[in-house]
């Protein structure tokens, strides 16, 4: 299907000709009528087999599988459940996080480098970006608000999400949904407790109401209140029932609970394991091909165990959705020159800047490592695996296929046009030492690629008996031949090494920790550059480098943005999302091939204060070269569910300091008394000598518990310390006290 075709379905293109009816209902829900009655005029206008056919994809499963095998993921957007009858454009997908997959879109860095930024207006202004994107690329719906919490770092697709803070991640899910928005559809995923990639087929996740309630989806409730269109169901089991079939996740809290008026869809090709329980559950729509809804539903509707009145709900949901985005949405369309546009390329540069972490700054002769003095370079040592590879993540869904990538050698050579400026792939450590050793600086780039985390890329999942048994028969001899194709490929693939997936070794690999060791000792003002979206284990080397630069999967302008914080031209505002552990022993069990797990309230910085450890990088650290002091915090109001916080700030030293403020707080009684919740954070910009007050929303939220019996929240009374502080357990944080 080409993108013309695409584009040709969608609302108020008519352009002179008859408006379709779908069309004429858009009108009119415009100018005000309601969504839900419009819909259901539609929807009574539609056939039995129409019907049916707004709950799935419109594309045939063998041959939408042989366009992945020919073309890749996503390479078009994915059409669901239009009616060309009626004019109903249907569902167009185009996948995310970090960018619009579909063509040549711009690669943001990875979402868990945005959550560095702490920044919700600039995700925002992303959201926005991409959505024009999807939009100009023929698509409706952006499937890229990953907002699950990681509950361990080696999760495969940590990179997906923005941090392991609910708080953290509910306000940036929702800025990319009010971003998004604009232009499409926006598709919060995926629903719940997915953050295992390996076994994600399999895996029965097993979680009391109490930490599903208060950890696992305070921050779904959020990006969904902020305008989501949709929620795609996890590939998991939760507590005994498959996600697509879980009508407690589905219909009580998402629907019943939480209010929500969108769609679900499922995961892609395995989610729903039964088409009647799925449709009975909650879940309206199958993606991204006709499958088993449109081989099965048809039968068990005839014999009764399903019901028609539930296919009736999901169609009329479907339909009002997409009323009321075409009727909302900018009604100016993005022209395709926005793809990759310039002003997207300088977007995803100041996001990459505003995301990199400083963890270390140490003296070298006199003066910190960084930033390094241009005028004085004569030539720099650029080293490493990755010094001069393009590297944006990894190369399963969310992959963003960018017409080019600025590697950090790139954005260095670029930056310093008077200055010599020699690369080593750092495959001969000795040699590398010896090039870093006759230079002014020495940059280490090493980390993670595809390979090492990521989604898992393993086409042997095509040919298991559980999974092939949810595709439908093969019709004819062309869809035999796919099938037999797949069945080549997939027995080719055996013996290869597999792609991406959980990581079940936080350290770097033994040949990077080797050259950071030795280009450390050869050259006193070395920089290391980690390239990764997990937490790394750093203990056994970081005290050995001067600088320690955390880089992300910093997207297409990613090296020009490395170079602009390494020369000072940016400052390092960027902030750890989640606590990095000192020791793999120190974090939650993980068991990347478990079928059954347990899921509860402890993990990330407070499973490590439960225990008495320190973190290598607590929670929300991160260093800068401007300077500045948090001198006073006051809460000066509270309702039901927030308080009001104002924090005093004084810039210091000789430039502008963008000061990243978190409010904690710590119960002072109660059997959680002495545990340290963030709250909330904001940040402002305050110049030499400046002070300034920032005015901070600090949800209650972390502090809430559930009622299991009353299905409700309660804040419970008694004492709290509320802190402004730079990062958890900062020994400068100002402090106040308020009775709840």
């Amino acid at each position: 299907m080409s993108h013309a075709t695409d584009r040709t379905a969608t609302a108020d293109s008519t352009h002179g000709t008859t408006p379709t009816p779908f069309d004429a209902a858009v009108a009119r829900v415009r100018a005000g009528a309601d969504p839900q009655a419009e819909a259901r005029g539609l929807h009574a206008d539609l056939t039995p087999a129409e019907q049916l056919a707004l709950l799935h994809g419109d594309t045939p499963f063998w041959t939408g599988r042989a366009g992945i095998m020919e073309h890749g993921y996503n390479h078009v957007p994915y059409p669901m459940g239009s009616n060309a009858r009626l004019g109903v454009p249907g569902i167009r997908f185009i996948d995310g996080p970090r960018g619009c997959v579909v063509g040549h879109g711009t690669a943001f860095p990875v979402s868990m480098a945005r959550g560095a930024s702490w920044d919700v207006e600039l995700e925002e202004q992303v959201g926005r970006a991409i959505g024009a994107e999807v939009r100009a690329s023929g698509g409706n719906l952006f499937g890229g608000v990953c907002i699950n919490l990681p509950r361990h770092p080696g999760w495969g697709r940590v990179q997906e999400t923005y941090s392991d803070q609910p708080v953290l991640l509910g306000e940036m899910g929702a800025a990319l949904v009010r971003g998004t928005r604009v232009h499409t559809m926006p598709c919060v995923k995926h629903y719940a407790l997915n953050s295992m990639e390996n076994a994600r087929f399999d895996v029965d996740v097993e979680c009391a109401d109490e930490p599903l309630h208060e950890d696992y989806l305070p921050h779904f409730e959020r990006a969904i209140g902020a305008g989501a269109a949709a929620v795609m169901c996890a590939y998991n089991k939760v507590n005994g029932d498959w996600s697509s079939a879980s009508r407690y996740l589905l219909t009580d809290v998402l629907r019943d609970a939480w209010g929500f008026e969108g769609f679900v869809l499922s995961d892609f090709i395995w989610a729903i394991r039964d088409a009647s329980a799925s449709l009975a559950a909650g879940l309206d729509l199958e993606a991204p091909f006709a499958q088993l809804r449109a081989d099965r539903l048809p039968g068990e509707l005839s014999e009764g165990t399903a019901s028609w009145d539930d296919v009736r709900t999901s169609g009329v949901r479907l339909l009002a959705t997409q009323l009321r985005h075409h009727a909302t949405r900018e009604q100016a369309e993005p022209d395709a020159s926005v793809v990759g546009s310039d002003a997207h390329v300088a977007l995803a540069r100041r996001t990459a800047a505003r995301s990199m972490v400083l963890l270390r700054n140490e003296h070298v002769d006199g003066r910190p490592a960084l930033p390094l003095d241009a005028p004085a370079l004569g030539s720099v040592a650029v080293v490493g695996r990755l010094a001069d590879v393009p590297n944006t993540g990894d190369h399963g869904s969310s992959n963003v296929h960018a017409t080019h990538v600025v590697t950090p050698l790139e954005g260095l050579r670029t930056a310093l046009p008077g200055v010599r400026v020699d690369h080593h792939d750092g495959a001969d450590v000795a040699a590398a030492a010896t090039l870093a050793a006759g230079a002014d600086a020495a940059v280490v780039v090493v980390g993670y690629t595809a390979a090492e985390e990521g989604e898992w890329v393993n086409g042997r999942v095509y040919a298991r008996d559980d999974l092939m048994a949810l595709y439908p028969e093969p019709r004819d001899d062309s869809e035999r031949a796919v099938l037999a194709t797949m069945l080549e490929r997939v027995a080719a693939s055996a013996g290869r090494p597999e792609a991406g997936g959980d990581r079940r070794d936080l350290h770097l690999l033994d040949s990077d920790v080797a050259l950071v060791r030795a280009v450390a000792a050869a050259n006193p003002r070395t920089v290391v550059v980690v390239e990764t979206a997990g937490a790394v284990l750093v203990s056994e080397w970081h005290d050995a480098v001067p600088a320690l630069v955390l880089a992300w999967y910093p997207g297409t302008a990613g090296g020009h943005a490395l170079a602009d914080l390494l020369l000072g031209h940016e400052d390092f505002t960027g902030r750890l999302p989640y606590a990095m552990a000192a020791d793999a022993a120190h974090l939650p069990p993980f068991d990347v091939d478990a079928t059954r797990v347990t899921y509860d309230r402890w993990y990330g910085q407070r499973l490590l204060q439960r225990d008495g450890h320190e973190a290598a990088y607590p929670l929300g650290f991160g260093l800068s070269y401007a300077t500045s002091t948090i001198e006073d915090v006051a809460v000066v109001d509270r309702d039901e569910d927030a308080l009001t916080v104002h924090v005093a700030v004084l810039g210091t030293g000789d430039r502008p300091a963008r000061v990243n403020v978190q409010v904690y707080g710590t119960r002072t009684d109660g059997d959680r008394a002495g545990e340290r919740e963030l709250l909330g954070f904001g940040l402002v910009d305050v110049a030499p000598g400046e002070r300034t007050t920032a005015v901070l929303t600090a949800p209650l939220q972390p502090l809430a518990r559930w009622d299991r019996a009353t299905r409700t929240f309660h804040v419970p009374p008694g004492g709290l310390l509320v802190e402004a502080a730079r990062h958890w357990g900062a020994p400068d944080a100002v402090t106040t006290s308020v009775t709840l």
